[in-house]
């Protein structure tokens, strides 16, 4: 049986960033070659459109966006349905795109809307290592 890998779907060139874009990943697209990949987007999941307006996570843990609205709800329920598909699927590893306040597993915008990065690590990529679910580092 081939292994089963989750990635975030804008590394595979899914329009579901929050502009509407990917953000297509040849190292990723090599990885996976030979797997078989179930494609996740926690923020999709949890009911934000695309295009969306850009969201970071503040100090206290709430996930605010760019206009100051409280989407924290969208992300938990995003993490929510991103670990049912997982376990859904028998994933135990995972590929996500860093920097993102769903999916950054090393940094995360630093809750300013002022384009800095700090460390840190997005709803989902949090809840998913609680889980016990490996984060694949492809540097992306």
């Amino acid at each position: 049986m081939r292994e089963r890998i989750a990635v975030s779907a804008c590394l595979l060139g899914v329009n579901c960033k929050y502009n509407g874009g990917h953000n297509l990943n040849q190292k990723v697209i090599d990885y996976i070659n030979g797997k078989e990949v179930v494609m996740i987007c926690p923020e999709v999941f949890g009911g934000l459109g695309t295009p969306r307006i850009p969201c970071e996570i503040q100090s206290d843990g709430r996930v605010i966006n760019r206009e100051g609205l409280d989407v924290s709800e969208n992300f938990r329920t995003g993490k929510e349905k991103t670990f049912e598909l997982l376990e859904q699927n028998r994933c135990k590893r995972v590929i996500l795109k860093d920097g993102s306040p769903s999916c950054g597993y090393k940094t995360v915008y630093d809750g300013t809307f002022s384009n800095r990065k700090t460390k840190g690590l997005g709803v989902t990529a949090k809840y998913l290592l609680e889980k016990g679910i490996e984060i694949v580092d492809l540097d992306t």
